[in-house]
């Protein structure tokens, strides 16, 4: 990584179940950057409004309520209403003097337009890193039907050979319980295919801007991911 005294954005891509938000957080608390949660956000957002509020983007009405339901069925949030949301937290989190980690956002072309030059113009393109995490579709679906979360703070747990005994949160202590919509096979079929229709052609948008894109084999074990995705960022 460069100099850690400077600013730095890591932005983590990948399918549904490839283990970003645990790579996030082992990343974060290795190198003291902050983990700014896409999914925690558009949650918490839609939890505090209600059936009526919008917001108004580029003359476009963005009512939570839809995007909820969105969310709930597996497809992609709009990109203007995401980057809008996005692009708020950002700045506020580069006047705090934070280092980025980025594992939700951007997913869309569009997204990636918005948010990547506010990016550019406040970290500069030299300070950030991109990894994208691949694993087959197979993985995807068998890691997410069985993925589970904390009852607590509502962080993913990964399913794997270390994980799969696990009743208890190893981070909180909590009750760690299934998501009933995100997480069942149909609903991961949709966010397989959002993925491949509106992530990959972002992937080729970011190569564009002169970005490298690490790419990083997530079918291994936590560790053995963690060590590659260190070795791509220092």
């Amino acid at each position: 990584m460069q100099n850690i005294k400077q600013k730095s954005v890591i932005i983590l891509i990948g399918p549904p179940g490839a283990g970003k938000g645990t790579q996030a957080e082992l990343l974060s608390e290795r190198l003291n950057f902050y983990y700014f949660e896409t999914s925690k956000m558009l949650e918490a957002s839609f939890k505090g409004h209600s059936a009526k509020d919008f917001i108004e983007i580029e003359g476009e009405k963005y009512y939570f309520s839809k995007e909820a339901e969105l969310w709930k069925k597996g497809f992609l949030n709009s990109p203007l209403f995401v980057s809008y949301l996005v692009q708020e937290k950002i700045r506020n989190l580069y006047e705090k003097g934070e280092n980025l980690l980025l594992a939700g956002s951007p997913r869309t072309l569009l997204e990636g337009e918005k948010i990547m030059p506010l990016l550019f113009d406040l970290y500069g393109k030299e300070n950030i890193k991109v990894l994208v995490f691949d694993i087959s579709p197979e993985q995807t679906i068998f890691r997410n039907s069985h993925r589970r979360i904390c009852d607590l703070i509502r962080h993913p747990i990964l399913y794997n050979n270390e994980t799969k005994g696990l009743k208890f949160c190893p981070l909180d202590g909590s009750a760690l319980v299934k998501r009933h919509d995100l997480d069942d096979p149909e609903i991961i079929k949709i966010r397989l295919k959002e993925y491949k229709e509106r992530t990959v052609p972002l992937l080729q948008y970011l190569e564009k801007t002169g970005l490298t894109i690490h790419k990083i084999d997530g079918a291994g074990s936590v560790s053995q991911v963690f060590k590659l995705a260190l070795a791509a960022v220092n």
